[in-house]
């Protein structure tokens, strides 16, 4: 998954289709704190990639620049 992917993913699980998926009656259930839970990893992920990726990044001579790249999904072999 890429940056922006993981960023997507984290806003779908924030806003997940009718609230709880189980029906459950009241705001808080565990599955919407399990939403809240990989929402909150997966905008993690896409915080590093954008951090990683910064152009200042390349400026300042990363050695982990490319790799990051490629890591994320910006550069295919």
């Amino acid at each position: 998954m890429t940056g922006p992917e993981h960023y997507e993913e984290a806003q779908r699980e924030l806003m997940p289709d009718g609230g709880c998926e189980y029906g459950c009656p009241h705001a808080g259930c565990a599955h919407e704190m399990a939403h809240i839970a990989r929402a909150q990893v997966h905008a993690t992920l896409a915080l590093a990639a954008a951090t990683a990726l910064d152009p200042a990044s390349r400026e300042f001579k990363n050695p982990d620049f490319d790799a990051w790249r490629k890591t994320v999904g910006e550069v295919r072999e």
